[in-house]
């Protein structure tokens, strides 16, 4: 909440114990920016929340409420009540106009706050195998893991960025026989690419710089030998181009854990032993089971085969643990929406591990669909497979490939739209939002803003608007960062945008004939482009000063 909506929450709270001896928390209070002007620059409905407590009709409690607030709320010009027991708050008009030094003393740091409370959080994101290139699927979970983790750090969590490198397992030998085979064709011998194997023009262009490193040293020595080379070779090249492509996407990370690290260092032998220990599994027909229905699955899990191997589950346990052995309470993953099945046993076996349920959560994204002249785009005209983040960076520009990913919940299906994205028209909401930075760059270039010691003229009911509405932008990251929803960030800018280009379109910014007005306004221009850099900054956005 910002200064007004937690003065009026505190007032509410001392009037409503003043009236009916009841205490409030502060969570049972809602203000809210009425969308009609007239009925006042901030509402509550908590008069309708009292009812049952009071035993009576809330125009009349609000009414009750409204008789003690008028008598300690110096920095409201009026309190109405409307409707069946709304209580509206019209605000003196230098009172809304503070947020404008709130945010030019705040410059970069306008929107920090302290509601994650230092709460350590480990976010896990993209994690995709290191068997190929980054495709478009893996861009909204990359953008969305981002702005997640931008929005945490901004609201005062302790965050860590994860990438989960899936390296062990079948994909990864896949890998390695792949290369292998491109190797063998390379110079001319018999080869086989495997049926489950990687076929990409990735796997040929890592095969030549492989062969520029050590020629033919591997033709003719034991297979295996040369396989488990290529294996990891390709793995670390695959890997490496991951990380260069994240980079040129906008997207770091703090952490690196590699699943074969896992294992080599026995923390899935660890994991199993600590479960058996803990009574949480079973043997039946030579392996072991995990009594994952006992903790909410729907049905118990093989964490052993009777062959001795382990199956997926168990070290994706193990690396959860490690991710609470380093002091993580809180911890989120981003997963495809086909991994909506593994949730209840991944949450089970954290569970019975002694972690609260709350503790582990997961997001799930949905498909990504690109449209281009209205037809569905799946492959690359360059190579003939899927897109990759790098190519669609290239085809629509860095923002847009931000923007599009983030502009909608997760959990919702995604049409992206090639043409849209590269339009220079308002439809297109990323440049929509720039052009608005744009344009207060361009007036103040020309005039000088500074900081005023009051705002007595902004009363335009333009004015009023954009200063709620820049107001609200502390509310808006500590929530965005609390629901991991930066899609509510994209709606904060696009009307942030629509209010700036519309108090623009009516009022004079500089008037000789006024210049305290004028000074005024140019102030609020400023908080209006720290604002919206700011948001634009925690979806990984640019503001360009020039468009």
């Amino acid at each position: 909440m910002n200064k007004i909506e937690t003065l009026l929450v505190d007032k509410i709270k001392e009037a409503v114990f003043s009236t009916f001896h009841i205490e409030l928390a502060d969570d049972f209070i809602v203000i809210e920016i009425p969308k009609d002007n007239s009925n006042g620059d901030f509402s509550t409905n908590v008069a309708m929340k009292l009812t049952k407590l009071v035993k009576q009709k809330p125009n009349v409690t609000a009414e009750m409420l409204v008789e003690k607030l008028n008598k300690n709320c110096d920095f409201v010009e009026r309190i109405e009540v409307a409707g069946v027991g709304f209580i509206n708050f019209f605000i003196k008009n230098d009172i809304l106009a503070d947020i404008i030094n709130t945010i030019i003393d705040a410059k970069d740091d306008y929107g920090q706050n302290k509601s994650g409370n230092n709460l350590k959080i480990l976010v896990e994101y993209v994690s995709a195998n290191p068997t190929g290139p980054l495709h478009c699927g893996h861009a909204r979970g990359a953008a969305w893991g981002d702005a997640i983790c931008r929005l945490l750090k901004k609201s005062g969590y302790d965050v860590l960025r994860e990438y989960y490198i899936n390296d062990a397992g079948n994909q990864i030998d896949m890998l390695g026989k792949s290369i292998y085979g491109r190797y063998r064709q390379h110079y001319g011998l018999d080869f086989t690419l495997p049926d489950d194997g990687y076929h990409g023009q990735d796997i040929i262009e890592i095969t030549k710089e492989i062969i520029d490193e050590v020629g033919d040293k591997y033709l003719y020595s034991d297979k295996q030998e040369a396989v488990d080379y290529f294996k990891w070779e390709g793995r670390n090249k695959e890997l490496n181009r991951i990380k260069e492509d994240l980079a040129y996407y906008g997207c770091q990370f703090d952490s690196w854990v590699s699943e074969q690290w896992i294992v080599d260092e026995k923390r899935v032998d660890q994991a199993l032993e600590k479960m058996i220990a803990m009574g949480l599994t079973y043997k039946q027909d030579g392996a072991f089971w995990f009594k994952s229905t006992e903790y909410g699955d729907d049905k118990d899990r093989v964490l052993k085969k009777s062959d001795g191997f382990y199956t997926y589950l168990t070290p994706d346990i193990a690396n959860h643990q490690y991710k609470f052995e380093r002091g993580y309470e809180k911890l989120v993953n981003l997963w495809g929406a086909d991994h909506h099945g593994y949730i209840a046993r991944m949450k089970a076996a954290m569970t019975a591990l002694g972690h609260p349920k709350d503790a582990l959560e997961v997001d799930l994204i949905q498909m990504v669909r690109l449209v281009e002249d209205g037809v569905e785009v799946k492959m690359s005209k360059r190579t003939g497979n899927a897109i990759t983040i790098r190519e669609l960076v290239d085809e629509v520009g860095l923002d847009a490939a931000r923007y599009f990913f983030v502009s909608k919940a997760v959990d919702t299906h995604l049409d992206f739209d090639f043409n849209l994205a590269k339009s220079e028209t308002s439809d297109n909401p990323v440049y929509y939002a720039q052009y608005a930075y744009a344009r207060i760059c361009s007036v103040l270039r020309q005039y000088s803003a500074e900081k005023l010691d009051s705002y007595s003229l902004l009363n335009d009911e333009k004015e009023i608007s954009l200063l709620k509405h820049l107001g609200q932008f502390t509310s808006v990251v500590a929530d965005g960062a609390k629901t991991r929803a930066p899609h509510k960030v994209c709606n904060y800018i696009q009307k942030l945008a629509q209010y700036f280009h519309s108090f623009y379109a009516t009022n004079k910014i500089w008037d000789e004939n006024n210049l305290q007005l004028s000074k005024e306004r140019l102030a609020l221009v400023e908080a209006t482009r720290i604002t919206l850099k700011n948001a634009l900054d925690l979806i990984g956005v640019s503001a360009p000063e020039r468009m």
